[in-house]
């Protein structure tokens, strides 16, 4: 059995291992048999996504967690953030999210979080993947202890008010008009929803689920559509979600994209100006801009980088005392409203700035001049853990930087959720980001399996 836990969960092809409705039982009882032991009789909440696979995923964890003694709330589809707000909010004891994010529908996975809505720290997971190894070992309760399922029907309504109540309540976006791209995801339902309810007018692209099309040619992941929809409907903005709604991408009323770090930079500005940003720091990644910590400096601000995986940016932000953090891809946390990144509520952060100083979206966005930065996924077969262990490997690397100098950096790492390379090189010149990009690849090919 290989390693299940990766940096946003458990992930894979449905029907291969590890996402697997075997594995999905054992993690469901891995999961019920620790909060059993920690609380008595839990109550596990379960949400998903729109992928085909997210039935037989939900089934088997359900009869893995009634196995165990413990009681299921069924959600339905309701994005990530959703899940983690309600579980906190009706008390559970655990929530579980049966989603692969941003990956296509083929894929599925299962992201956890503790009763306080935040995600299990690694100690956790490893005690959870221990249970899974030696599920034989686990004690199963007598048969009149067996759990009940039962299906909750308010969730959305709570989610929805939970949002709202994070926008300014003197303002509103009469007037404004949205596009609003759901990548036919968790989103599908709340978000058109919420902000008409906020006075938009809205017009939607990816709101039809089939359990296939999730994430295909829209969303977060492939922004176009909405900024060319932006463009002919002469919208004030364009707003993109991915398939479980913890990311989104922008576009300004020009369709020119934003992603999550220009998103961050305008947020800091608005909330540096009305002296709420914690410590005048923001959280994000290796994989940030250089130019949004540029931009921080000019306002007097500081980033602290962490590694990749919203988790990360979670923790370091509890550890500091900070409130702003978020990734390059449009996880954005506003740890005073939510526990984990959400797309929606960073939408309507975004917006109430543009509210709040009546200009539009290009020239927020203007606080913030990205140094140029390429990013190129190398398919490999088999799973790569640490690049550290390739011979050479830090010795090419150090050449590579050499090269860059003080004009750019690289970042290399294997990808926690698919299988490939991810090849992350900062410049000022174009023409140093490809010859550096090109190193790394040659150095790969001889070194590994690429597909």
């Amino acid at each position: 059995m290989g390693r299940l836990f990766g940096t946003d969960g458990i992930r894979g092809v449905a029907n291969e291992y590890p996402m697997t409705a075997e594995i999905a039982l054992k993690v469901g009882a891995a999961v019920a048999s620790y909060f059993r032991n920690s609380h008595g009789r839990p109550r596990i909440l379960i949400g998903k996504d729109t992928r085909l696979s997210g039935y037989m995923l939900e089934y088997a964890m359900v009869a893995g967690i009634c196995s165990m003694g413990a009681d299921v709330l069924l959600a339905g589809p309701l994005p990530t953030p959703g899940i983690a707000f309600i579980t906190r909010d009706m008390r559970a004891d655990a929530g579980v999210v049966i989603s692969a994010s941003h990956n296509p529908y083929e894929y599925n996975g299962i992201k956890i979080f503790a009763g306080d809505g935040f995600k299990l720290p690694d100690h956790i997971e490893e005690e959870l993947e221990r249970r899974v190894t030696n599920f034989e070992t686990l004690s199963l309760p007598p048969y009149e202890m067996i759990g009940r399922a039962r299906r909750i029907e308010d969730v959305q309504g709570r989610y929805i008010v939970h949002l709202k109540n994070t926008f300014p309540p003197d303002a509103d976006l009469e007037g404004i008009t949205l596009v609003v791209d759901c990548a036919h995801g968790a989103t599908y339902k709340v978000a058109p929803l919420i902000f008409e309810e906020l006075g938009a007018r809205v017009i939607t692209i990816g709101t039809s689920p089939d359990g296939r099309n999730i994430n295909r040619d829209c969303g977060a992941l492939h922004p176009q559509a909405m900024a060319e929809a932006v463009k002919l409907h002469d919208a004030h903005a364009g707003i993109a979600f991915d398939g479980d709604g913890d990311r989104v991408i922008f576009s300004d009323e020009k369709g020119n994209i934003l992603d999550g770090d220009v998103l961050m930079a305008i947020c800091a500005r608005d909330m540096l100006n009305r002296d709420a940003l914690a410590q005048r720091t923001v959280v994000a990644t290796v994989m940030s801009n250089l130019g949004l910590e540029i931009a921080l400096r000019r306002m007097n601000a500081r980033l602290i980088r962490t590694a990749v995986g919203d988790r990360y940016v979670v923790e370091e932000m509890r550890r500091g005392g900070y409130v702003l953090g978020g990734e390059q891809s449009g996880h954005i946390v506003f740890l005073n409203h939510s526990t984990t990144g959400d797309g929606i509520l960073s939408a309507l952060q975004v917006l109430a700035v543009m509210t709040r100083e009546g200009r539009p979206l290009s020239e927020l966005a203007s606080v913030m001049e990205r140094i140029p930065q390429k990013l190129t996924n190398v398919p490999v077969n088999g799973t790569i853990r640490s690049l550290s262990l390739i011979p050479d490997y830090e010795v090419t690397l150090k050449k590579v930087e050499a090269f860059l100098g003080d004009d750019g950096r690289v970042l290399v790492r294997p990808s926690g959720t698919e299988p490939v390379i991810r090849i992350m090189v900062e410049a000022t010149r174009e023409e140093l980001i490809d010859k550096a990009t090109e190193m790394i690849i040659d150095f790969l090919k001889r070194h590994l399996d690429i597909k």
